[in-house]
């Protein structure tokens, strides 16, 4: 996980390593096919079942990002969720929420660059690390 996490830590902040930017190790949790959501995949359904399956398809998709609210994305990832992720972060359940609303369609968006989820999800933390590393490059 500290590949990944520094590799999200420099998308995410600049550069900072994982220690510096938990939020990095958060995300990767989320969208790895390893994570208790699923991955990609999961999160998807998850946000379908919430309404808001068409707000993560134009993440996925190649047109424009639509955005989320933390009330939105609280409600996807349950009370439980935003509160262990608020816990980690060391933030309130509001704030934890607000940041993950505005970070996480655009890695969705990035690690989708073909308009659509690859079918086997986005893989474990290893081979997330491997796409990450990928966009540092360009």
């Amino acid at each position: 996980m500290n590949l990944l996490g520094n590799i999200l830590g420099q998308v995410l902040g600049g550069g900072q390593a994982q220690g510096d930017n938990p939020m990095a190790a958060i995300i990767g949790g989320l969208l790895s096919n390893d994570s208790a959501h699923g991955g990609l995949g999961g999160l998807v359904e998850k946000f379908g079942q919430a309404g808001l399956g068409e707000v993560v398809q134009s993440w996925i998709g190649k047109g424009e990002n639509l955005p989320i609210s933390a009330d939105q994305i609280s409600n996807v990832l349950g009370n439980d969720g935003i509160a262990n992720i608020a816990k980690q972060l060391g933030l309130g359940e509001g704030e934890a929420a607000g940041q993950l609303s505005q970070m996480l369609p655009g890695i969705i968006d990035k690690l989708t660059p073909h308009g659509e989820a690859p079918a086997g999800g986005l893989g474990n933390l290893g081979d997330l690390a491997g796409m990450l590393g990928g966009f540092l490059k360009r």
